[in-house]
């Protein structure tokens, strides 16, 4: 690009935990372009201000996900008055009026496969989902450049959308530091875990309770390994929120409830706490676009136990030791494994410390500056 440009990104994912991808990247972008003028949409109360005078922010009102059509015209014209050049949509929902060149990230096709109607009634759900789809298929249709964080989400975009072939690259995400390193202290805290026992063996689960992550086969496997193991319990770290809450009670009323914890929201020294004295990271998920927890759980020298489905395998190599998510057994057989085998535990301990380095924010935010200047051309 000989000449500066004017590029916005849409991070009013930033605060979510898929927004880390979006934090991440226009943190390491202001590293690498001092050149064009980048305007980054926020969330009303997003506090985030950038480090470089070529980078401004601007408040978007506009829901993230919305078929209202006021507000899918709002932030047609938000975008419009911008004048930008390239716009990069960090997610794939985007206005359906705006027609500009655009950059757009699919992270995966997981709602494709496992979105059930909630609170809806099931023929509004597949109104929703036939609108959903739609607006995939034009996101995908309009974006100049589709970005994916792994080939296997390339592959199945691919599948969906024929006509999206040359258009994939892929950037890989990468895992976090251990959380010392990015604290302002080096503080660790064992959290509150609602334990009376004080030599406290335990596997460890971070993240959300949507049906997909498949958490309640893992409660059922963890049930199984407790038969010859009566103290060891199961942690289940992350905000209470209805998905969680609906396990929780899932779990009491089928009595499977013995020795698993909900800790609901933990801080950066706790969750520190958790990855460092965890036997092992237990991830069952069923549809993952890069399986970010998983090389976390690397990154603090905790040994990962994971789901053979979808990118997994490529993301972890021979790091992790996989199971079947769809069968008790062949998870409560893998941990065994891990957790009663030392040698073989200490061997994806060392393993993992290599995999993590394969991975690199400023990798991924240096990939995606080219895809801009591919994109402008």
């Amino acid at each position: 690009m000989d000449k500066t440009k004017h590029i916005v990104i849409d991070a009013r994912i930033r605060r979510s935990s898929t927004g880390r991808y979006a934090d991440r990247l226009i943190e390491h972008l202001q590293k690498f372009d001092k050149k064009n003028k980048y305007t980054v949409l926020l969330a009303p109360g997003d506090a985030w201000s950038p480090t470089r005078r070529n980078f401004s922010t601007a408040v978007c009102r506009y829901k993230q996900f919305s078929f209202n059509p006021l507000e899918q015209f709002g932030f047609a014209w938000q975008l419009y008055r911008l004048k930008p050049d390239l716009v990069h949509f960090t997610m794939t929902q985007q206005p359906v009026l705006y027609f500009g060149k655009n950059v757009t990230t699919t992270h995966d096709l997981t709602m494709l496969r496992y979105s059930k109607p909630g609170r809806l009634p099931k023929w509004l759900h597949r109104v929703r989902m036939r609108a959903y789809r739609f607006l995939l298929w034009q996101s995908h249709r309009k974006a100049k450049i589709i970005l994916v964080p792994s080939e296997y989400v390339g592959i199945e975009v691919k599948k969906h959308h024929l006509f999206v072939g040359r258009k994939i690259r892929v950037t890989l995400e990468a895992s976090e530091p251990p959380v010392a390193e990015k604290a302002k202290s080096p503080e660790v805290l064992k959290p509150y875990l609602q334990s009376t026992n004080y030599e406290l063996r335990f596997l460890l689960y971070v993240g959300s309770a949507f049906p997909h992550k498949n958490l309640k086969r893992l409660i059922k496997g963890f049930q199984t390994v407790r038969e010859k193991q009566p103290d060891l319990q199961l942690v289940l770290a992350g905000k209470r929120e209805q998905h969680s809450n609906r396990l929780e009670k899932w779990a009491e009323k089928n009595d499977l409830s013995e020795n698993v914890i909900f800790t609901g929201f933990v801080s950066e020294p706790e969750l520190k706490w958790l990855y460092e004295n965890a036997l092992a990271y237990v991830f069952p998920s069923l549809s993952e676009g890069f399986g970010l927890p998983g090389l976390e759980a690397m990154a603090h020298d905790c040994p990962v136990v994971s789901s053979d489905a979808t990118c997994l395998p490529e993301i972890y190599g021979d790091a992790a030791h996989y199971f079947n998510p769809k069968s008790e057994h062949d998870i409560a057989d893998a941990i065994k494994k891990v957790i009663n085998n030392e040698k073989f535990r200490k061997d994806l301990i060392k393993k993992g410390r290599k995999q993590v380095n394969k991975y690199s924010w400023q990798k991924m935010a240096a990939q995606t500056l080219q895809t801009y200047e591919e994109a402008l051309q």
